[in-house]
């Protein structure tokens, strides 16, 4: 029987920098802007949120930015992380493409999240932060930030979507073991959480909702702030460590990507194995085809508006521009809740614009039956989140056996599923379907976008 092949990086070929797109693009990304002055933010409008280490790494231009010698020894619980090569799910295709997957669910917290969320929580404790509040959809993001904060003695408050805080119970017991708070969002503990429920008792809520509840909460006292987990360009730029360690394991493998792969909800994975790749194209390296792979339920990339819009749905953030839904409009309750966020990180939408990637949607059921075929031959079972991703590489690979190509593919698998088995459980009894958003919802979101001159 052919068996996996692993390829493993020793502690000493970890990356010392993290890798910074924005010094290779052809044309620089469009401002954020201030909502109330429409002018471009400066650090002081968004001190009350990060420390400066973070504000400065969200805006520099420099290609290299140099990982803390105690981010690295942490990092080293985990990483560098291993890359496969998929035998068994070659033959199992009849393929003639190669398939290698990069796996982060190798963390403490099962995902690729802690790339950000120890280096976040390091700067916030070397500012003298007590206390970070955060928003989580699956879960993912807040339990990597409460095992970081756990390592720093912060306090951490995680707002989770309140769809997700129902299907995923186990989520919350990890984080609270990891000695954080989670709260249902929307609640009855935030001004504007409370608006929401007024109006809708059973709202399911969203990722918009949960960060301004969050944000909310930051601004209020001054050794509190706010933690991110994906689409601003500091977080984008700690997952990078995922594609660098990635391009040093595919030439271990005497190979290169002609197709590059990540799940996009936000960007945060999606951009982690995909920049390093695309600034090496840029370069004047080898270029490979970079495919990001979201929800049909909600296609930020293919159905959404490249526009300026905010973060949240109360309208507390700056406005970036990026392919938004519209902050008003709340996506269905799928299961993948990492990726029911109604805008895309704008390093990750200024790149589809510039032609840098492409992006396709998938269906629920049919990411799920591709995890399944995953975990069968692969043995590791996939977030529901990776399930696109998956179902994008073996679609890939059976394009290749249609074509008679050997091309080589090489997708992210963001984490495992170990949390997320009810959902499984659904698919197996045939309960899980394929959710739908609403066209009209959808349209009144867009046609609410912020007017920017």
């Amino acid at each position: 029987m052919t068996q996996q092949t692993k390829y493993l990086l020793s502690e000493d070929q970890m990356p010392r920098f993290w890798y910074n797109i924005q010094a290779d693009l052809p044309q620089p990304a469009p401002a954020v802007l201030h909502p109330a002055t429409m002018q471009p933010v400066g650090p002081a409008d968004l001190s009350p949120l990060f420390p400066m280490e973070l504000i400065q790494q969200e805006v520099s231009q420099e290609r290299e930015i140099e990982i803390p010698e105690p981010v690295r020894e942490v990092f080293q619980l985990w990483r560098p992380a291993p890359l496969y090569r998929a035998h068994k799910l070659e033959k199992a295709l009849g393929t003639t493409a190669k398939i290698f997957y990069k796996y982060e669910g190798v963390s403490p917290a099962g995902s690729h999240k802690p790339n950000t969320a120890v280096p976040q929580a390091f700067f916030n404790k070397q500012a003298g932060t007590k206390r970070l509040v955060t928003e989580t959809g699956a879960g993912q993001w807040g339990t990597s930030l409460s095992f970081a904060g756990s390592l720093y003695d912060l306090q951490v408050e995680v707002y989770q979507v309140r769809c997700s805080f129902d299907q995923k119970p186990y989520r919350r017991a990890v984080m609270e073991t990891y000695g954080a708070r989670c709260v249902a969002s929307p609640s009855m503990e935030t001004a504007y959480g409370r608006a929401v429920l007024a109006k809708t008792p059973d709202h399911p809520g969203s990722l918009g909702i949960a960060i301004s509840e969050a944000v909310e909460l930051a601004v209020q006292r001054d050794d509190t702030k706010y933690a991110l987990g994906s689409v601003l360009n500091h977080v984008l730029l700690h997952q990078t460590i995922i594609g660098q360690e990635a391009m040093l394991q595919m030439e271990m493998a005497n190979t290169w990507p002609d197709v590059v792969i990540g799940c996009a909800g936000g960007g945060s994975n999606f951009a982690g194995i995909a920049f390093p790749f695309i600034g090496h194209g840029l370069r004047g390296g080898q270029k490979s085809r970079i495919v990001a792979v979201e929800p049909a339920a909600c296609p930020t990339l293919t159905r959404g508006t490249y526009a300026y819009d905010f973060g949240d749905t109360a309208g507390m953030t700056p406005l970036t521009k990026m392919h938004t839904l519209g902050s008003q409009f709340t996506p269905p309750g799928f299961h993948a809740g990492g990726l029911r966020y109604h805008g895309m990180a704008p390093l990750v939408s200024h790149c589809k614009e510039l032609g840098l990637m492409e992006a396709v949607a998938y269906n629920q059921v049919e990411c799920f039956a591709a995890g399944v075929l995953f975990a069968r031959h692969e043995g590791i079972v996939p977030a529901p989140e990776s399930n696109h991703a998956v179902k994008a590489a073996i679609e890939e690979a059976l394009r290749c056996k249609r074509e008679g190509k050997s091309e080589t593919i090489l997708f992210c698998l963001s984490g495992h599923g170990h949390f997320d088995m009810a959902s499984y459980q659904k698919y197996f009894a045939g309960e899980l379907s394929d959710e739908s958003y609403n066209e009209d919802d959808l349209n009144a979101a867009l046609a609410g976008l912020p007017k920017v001159g």
